[in-house]
This record gives C-alpha cells, structure tokens and sequence, in this order.
C-alpha cells in the first residue's frame, strides 16, 4: 500500500502553505534526505525533504497550489516491491473520523517545537496527553507545554488541528482551571477585546483601487502584531545618544578592515551595543511565560528586516560574544537570504530580543511592537546633527534617539532604564564593543 506523503508544519505558527515547486515528478527514485519539493510557509520558502526511500507513485497537489493545509496528502510514495504505477491506481488514503469513545487520530507531522528546527516526519505519532478518565487527549508538545505553564486542563479544550488535535491556538488564550473552545484570547481587563475571526467587509466606495490576496507572511505579522498590542502591556523608553565617537570608531575600522572586504554599518554596531547591554542588565533578557519567567544567558538578537512579502526577522546569535565584523558578515548573509526566502527554521525562530533600525528612511523616533513571545524591542532612529550640549557647552553633535519597547509583564520600568542607560553608555564610548 502507497505511503502518504503529508504537507508538513514547516514553522510553530503555519496552518496552510503554498507548494511552490516540486523538485521530483512520478517515478523519481528519492532516498532520504533528498529534497522533493520547496514550501512557501507564513514565514519563507522552506525545503521539503524526503525522510524514506522509495518510488514517488502519484503526485496528488499540482505546484503552485495555494492554502494546502498541514496534513494534507500532497504525494504518494511507493516502497521497495511496491509497483508504482498500481499505487498510483490506489485511492488516497483518507482518515477516517474517530467515534468520541476512541482515540482521534494522530497527524503525520508534528508541530514544531518553538525555538527547534523543523521536524518532517512521515507516518509519526504525536505524543498525547491522558485524561484522568483514560480517554487520550491529542495535544501537539507546544500545546501541552503552554497548557502546563498555564494550569489549563486539556480535558475540556476543543481542538482545532487535524483529526481534533489541541495545537497552541486553542490553549494559548484559555484561563487556568477553565477549559475553553475557542482560539480567541480571553478579553483582559482595560485592553480592547480581540478582533473577529473575519474583519468587516471592505467598502471602496466607488474609489479606483486594486486589490491583491494576501500572503502568508502578511497575514502571519497582521496576526502576532495584534495579539502583541491586545495581550502584552507596552512601556517605551527613550534615550537620545551622541554618535560622533561611534562614526569615528567605524570610519577607522572599515579602513583597517578594508583588505577583508568587510565593511561595517552602524546597524551592525547597534546590534552589537544591545547583545552587550543585555548581558550587563540579565533582567531585561527575559521571556514572560505564565506564571514562570525565563532569563537568558546570552543574548540572541532578532533584527528585522524588510522583504518583498512583508517583514522578517534573522538572528545573530549569542551576539555579545562575536566581534563587530563577524556579526557584520553574519548579517549580510542574513539579510540576502531573508530577501531570497531562503532562511532555514532556526535563523529567524526564536531570539532573545530584537532591532528595528529605520534611520536610513530619516525616521527620528519611533516606537516598535514587541515581537512575542520576546520581552523587549529596541527601535533605531536616524542620527542628524542637533544642539547638543558637551562639556557644559552648547555644541553640534550627531545624535539619535533610540526607544526600547518592554513587557511590563516582565520587565519592570527601572530595570528598562538601566537597559537603556547602558546601552547609551556602550554606544558614546564605543571602545567597549571591540574590547
């Protein structure tokens, strides 16, 4: 019998995707490892690798295809002694519904763990968790995992995922010791309630306009920006800091380091200061997570960066310990990447904490969303020329605002100052970022 080759969860937060092309046809021969196809997830385009050997018998979903839903049988794959054109006759394989009274059946493909790489195995169970009154429960790892930091029980929470399997939509707004049914986010006190599943229908009043469906991408950032702004209380904090010794510790190392073809950007210098500064101040390299708090011991830096479907953002990690050069070169990489859709899992899951930098569009000030489930956001402003006074003088200095966003859940609002206080330090006396 033809063995179903599933559309895998590519990424923690993917549903469906596109098959964007698929690099084997009927009868291909494909061992494991081989890549057989390139998915467009909510986050970039992944490879789909095999993880058995056999005959790829039917192709059931045409590349290009959009909205293929995780588990769905996308090919079939003919073992050893299996005749391939025969299983290309057979019928998909479908589940079947499962009574109440027994076990739902389990997907092909787990849900990624967040903060690991991408699992893509076929015909694996998903661990479940057991009710009291021994029916089981069918819950991915991640769900279970929140479910446990929140005292949710499993018991009475709908699930939404393949064969009625609780993923981390369907616990992540439901209050402990009180199952819930829906995805949508219990309402918090003084915060407006959540948006409707479906927004209200577009009116263009007769307007010449056009229209274009959104991506993925787009819709993943519309989604996590506004659970950010519903569910995590903002502070922001700003500080103006004097970039003069900063542009002349660049100018002078981009010339000792020309022969390397690397050449630094002041973006470069900023992830550096606020790896550094994370490590100086542990208490705003945090994670609110329940009822339990986690501190990191380095400082993985999340730097966005735009892209033609919206907004990614790579990681340079344990940042604080690489030299500006490294991390510049790192960054390059990172960056054209990004911009290709070629980012593995791990180079854009997870982060400790994140950049946005928009100086180079003359942007002075602004104030960046947290990027969930991080506990802080530093957002870069162009340096312009201002009054500033030095030495207790009036002067014309180069000076930037820089304005961190926390999670006052987190991060109280004087341990967000001592951050940006260090921060302001390393970058006006820049020496210690090559130290």
């Amino acid at each position: 019998m033809p063995t179903p080759i599933k559309m895998p969860a590519l990424s923690p937060t993917m549903e469906e995707g596109t098959l964007a092309r698929w690099l084997v046809k009927e009868g291909d021969t494909v061992s494991a490892g081989d890549v057989m196809a390139e998915i467009e997830t909510d986050k970039a385009t992944m490879e789909f690798e095999a993880v058995d050997e056999g005959t790829i018998a039917k192709i059931e979903v045409a590349e290009g295809t959009e909205g293929v839903k995780v588990g769905t049988v996308i090919a079939l794959l003919a073992g050893e002694g299996e005749d391939a054109s025969a299983a290309a006759s057979a019928p998909t394989p479908t589940p079947a519904p499962a009574p109440a009274s027994t076990p739902a059946p389990t997907p092909a493909q787990p849900e990624p763990v967040e903060g690991r790489g991408a699992t893509v195995a076929k015909g694996a169970s998903t661990s479940s968790a057991r009710a009291d009154g021994g029916d089981r429960i069918i819950a991915s790892p991640l769900a279970k995992r929140i479910a446990e930091q929140k005292g949710i029980d499993l018991k009475g929470v709908k699930g939404s995922g393949p064969g009625g399997r609780i993923v981390k939509a369907d616990v992540e707004g439901a209050q402990p010791g009180a199952a819930k049914t829906s995805a949508q986010p219990e309402p918090v006190e003084g915060q407006a309630p959540p948006l409707a599943a479906k927004p209200a229908a577009a009116q263009d009043f007769g307007i010449p306009h056009t229209s274009e469906k959104l991506s993925g991408m787009r819709k993943t950032i519309a989604r996590r920006l506004t659970e950010s702004k519903q569910q995590v209380p903002h502070i922001y904090l700003t500080v103006d800091v004097r970039l003069d010794a900063l542009l002349k510790l660049r100018s002078d190392l981009n010339a000792a380091l020309e022969p390397q073809g690397v050449k630094l950007s002041v973006n470069d210098l900023m992830i550096k200061a606020l790896a550094k500064a994370l490590i100086q101040v542990p208490k705003c390299n945090v994670q609110f997570a329940g009822d339990a708090l986690l501190t990191f011991s380095r400082a993985d830096i999340s730097v966005a960066v735009s892209v033609p479907t919206g907004l990614i953002t790579p990681i340079v990690k344990d940042a604080g310990a690489k030299s500006v050069s490294a991390i510049s070169t790192e960054m390059k990489d990172l960056a054209g990447r990004a911009k290709e859709g070629k980012l593995k899992l791990e180079e854009f899951q997870g982060g400790t904490a994140s950049l946005s930098n928009m100086g180079m569009y003359g942007i002075k000030q602004f104030e960046a969303v947290i990027n969930p489930p991080q506990g802080m956001i530093m957002a870069i402003g162009a340096g312009e020329k201002r009054p500033y006074v030095v030495n207790d003088a009036l002067a014309v200095a180069t000076v930037m605002s820089a304005t961190g966003s926390f999670d006052h859940r987190a991060i109280d609002g004087a341990d967000g100052a001592e951050l940006m206080q260090a921060f302001k330090a390393l970058v006006e006396a820049p020496l210690g970022l090559v130290a």
